[in-house]
Formats: structure tokens, C-alpha cells, sequence
């Protein structure tokens, strides 16, 4: 587009201050106390977690791109022309501009944030370098099924864009309530091209988020700093201490943040109490096998249709379509 993008309507349908408020206080209220991962991603959230990319130890990203910059064409190919794509979690922006390179004359590009400082650099970003490509940004929570904005030029199809593992971040049951999500939001002809993080080695997963450099913890604390702007809790962040570990029982890095004392946190007049060493969960991160990975999809009504793995088998893309 030529439009300035300060002209650019964003649809915005963030989680207000009671939906996250209503998130803190039931997380709170459970046992294990838990706070939700999706959280993380305020303005400071969404540049810490761009620097996380970057540490020698988190794989992930550069891997993916590479995977991109590699198997893009054949992507493409599986996908089809004049696609519009709509991207979950834009974040920076990196690997939408390997896939919309590669893809063949896509009409409109919609990225989906639930920050909507983040959702605005990376519009800023792409719509100077993609002059072509209409973009509709949306700012919501990915969740659940979306009513996309309508290009002015018809699409042939929607092709979802989920890179990062970030559907690792949720439970089993809650990844299927998403893919289902998405199976709407598609349509009838429309694909998902789905990030997966791999089994691998359990000291490569941990490593990968225990940084030496410390900016993993200071990602999950920043999650605190953002509930006691937004939704008035006091917790102390200099009284809790991050926390990630591999379950092989279950194949998934669990993130905590485990409190140093004994300590109460106030948030809308209530209070909850944390012993010494008590420790709250705040992210998961599945790793896939082909069959895990298989199950959760046919569980939603969806299938791979095409596979792409990085030479070392340590992640891969998922092409899926409807049963």
C-alpha cells in the first residue's frame, strides 16, 4: 500500500482491563496459582521477547527462518496464489517477510497482536516494503474465531500464519480449541502454516530458555510489571525469581515464577498468600513429535498436507487443511 500508516484502520478488539482482570483473579484463585501466557506481550513484553530471539542459547527463531528462507517456494506452491494472509502474533516481523516474498501475488496481509504497540511497529514496518500487499491489521486475541476484515481485491484463499511454537504455549485441550478456532476462521479452502517446536535434546530445550544473559527472567517478570499497571496488583517483582524446566513425562518446558519469601499479593481489594518457594506456572512449552503433533490437529478436524523440517529435525512447518 501507499497509504501512510498512520491512515491504516486497525480492528481492534483487545481484551479490555476486566478480561484480564477476571484472567488474574481465577489464575490466582487456583491450585497451582497460574497466570496466563499471553500476558507477556505489552510494549516492553514484545521487545524483550524480540531480544530472547537473539541469545546465542533460543534456536528457535533462527532456525525458522532459515526453514523459511529455504523451503519458502515450495510453501508457496502448496499454498497457491492470491492468498490473504493473516498472522498471529505479528511480532517483528522477520519471517512474514520471507513468506510474503515467496508467496505468489498475495492480496492483503492481515496481522493479528494482542499488543497493540507491537501490531503498530510491525505495520509500520511491512506496509513501507510490501507497497502491493493490502494490510488489515487486527488487534485481538487470536484465540478465538475471527471475522476478518475484507480486502478490496478478493482473495482465493486465507492461509493462517502461526510461526514461533506458540501454539506449544497452551495445553493440549486449549491447542485444540484453537486450531478449531483457526478451522473457522480459514473457511472451506483456506490452510494453516503452523511453527512446531521438536523433542530434541532436554539440555538444548533448557538452555533455550534460561538464558545466561537473564533476559528470559526478565521477560516473565515483566509480566508482573504489566498486572500492576493494568488491573492494580502489587506484586513485587524483586520477590519472585524465574524459573524453567523440562518434563519428559509430558514433553514440555514449564515456566514458573517461584516466590523468595512469604509474601501476600493485593489485586482489587483481594488478597493471596504465597509461601516461601511456592511456585506460580506461567507458561508451557510443548515440544512435538509427528504424532503428537497429527493428534491434536485430526482433533480439530484438520490434517498436514505438507511437512518441512530444518536439516536437524529441531523444528519444523505444518501446512494444514481440513479433513
Amino acid at each position: 500500500m501507499n497509504t501512510a500508516t498512520s491512515q491504516i484502520a486497525i480492528t481492534d478488539l483487545h481484551p479490555s482491563p476486566d478480561d484480564i482482570l477476571g484472567d488474574v483473579l481465577a489464575g490466582l484463585s487456583g491450585k497451582p496459582k497460574r497466570l496466563p501466557s499471553k500476558y507477556f506481550y505489552d510494549r516492553r513484553g514484545s521487545e524483550l521477547f524480540e531480544l530472547i530471539t537473539r541469545q546465542p542459547e533460543y534456536y528457535p527463531t533462527r532456525v525458522e527462518l532459515a526453514l523459511i528462507a529455504d523451503s519458502g517456494l515450495e510453501m508457496a506452491a502448496a499454498v497457491g496464489p492470491h492468498a490473504h494472509v493473516v498472522e498471529y502474533g505479528s511480532g517483528s516481523g522477520r519471517k512474514t517477510r520471507l513468506l510474503l516474498d515467496a508467496l505468489v501475488d498475495p492480496v492483503a496481509y492481515t496481522p493479528v497482536e494482542i499488543s497493540r504497540s507491537a501490531l503498530l511497529a510491525s505495520v509500520e514496518r511491512l506496509d513501507r516494503e510490501f507497497d502491493k500487499v493490502e494490510v488489515l491489521p487486527v488487534c485481538a486475541d487470536f484465540t478465538q474465531p475471527l471475522a476478518l476484515p475484507e480486502p478490496a481485491n478478493p482473495a482465493e484463499r486465507v492461509l493462517l500464519f502461526f510461526p514461533g511454537s506458540t501454539l506449544g504455549n497452551f495445553t493440549h485441550d486449549e491447542s485444540v480449541r484453537l486450531l478449531l478456532a483457526m478451522r473457522e476462521t480459514m473457511g472451506e479452502h483456506g490452510s494453516a502454516l503452523i511453527g512446531i517446536d521438536l523433542q530434541k535434546s532436554p539440555e538444548l530445550l533448557v538452555a533455550a530458555y534460561n538464558d545466561a544473559a537473564g533476559v528470559t527472567a526478565e521477560f516473565t517478570l515483566n509480566l508482573l510489571a504489566r498486572l500492576n499497571r493494568e488491573v492494580g496488583s502489587d506484586f513485587d517483582l524483586d520477590g519472585f525469581a524465574h524459573r524453567a524446566v523440562y518434563e519428559p513425562a509430558v514433553g514440555r518446558i514449564e515456566t514458573f515464577l517461584d516466590s523468595l519469601s512469604d509474601q501476600v499479593v493485593r489485586v482489587q481489594g483481594r488478597q493471596f498468600a504465597f509461601a516461601a518457594g511456592e511456585a506460580m506456572q506461567v507458561e508451557y512449552s510443548h515440544k512435538y513429535t509427528d504424532a503428537s503433533f497429527n493428534e491434536l490437529a485430526a482433533r480439530a478436524g484438520l490434517e498436514v498436507a505438507r511437512s518441512w523440517n530444518d536439516p536437524r529435525d529441531w523444528f519444523g512447518l505444518r501446512l494444514l487443511q481440513r479433513t
